[in-house]
């Protein structure tokens, strides 16, 4: 499974790791991806997504309603 937050769609940056000889290697940031269970209220049952902790905020902010609702009308299979 891929590290992808399903709510903002955060992913792996890339760069390089420049040693203290500035010799340079490839490298990756990885999202803080958690999984998370929310209760949807108007379906009486809980969804498990893989969000990032910015997406957390978000659905705190917006309501998990609602963004399950974004996600559904984006194609995403919650």
């Amino acid at each position: 499974m891929s590290v992808r937050c399903q709510v903002t769609g955060r992913k792996p940056g890339y760069g390089n790791q420049v040693s203290h000889s500035n010799k340079r290697t490839r490298r990756r940031w990885l999202p803080n991806v958690q999984r998370r269970r929310y209760w949807l209220p108007s379906e009486g049952r809980y969804v498990r997504l893989r969000v990032s902790t910015k997406g957390m905020k978000t659905i705190e902010r917006r309501g998990v309603e609602a963004v399950v609702a974004e996600m559904r009308a984006r194609g995403e299979r919650v």
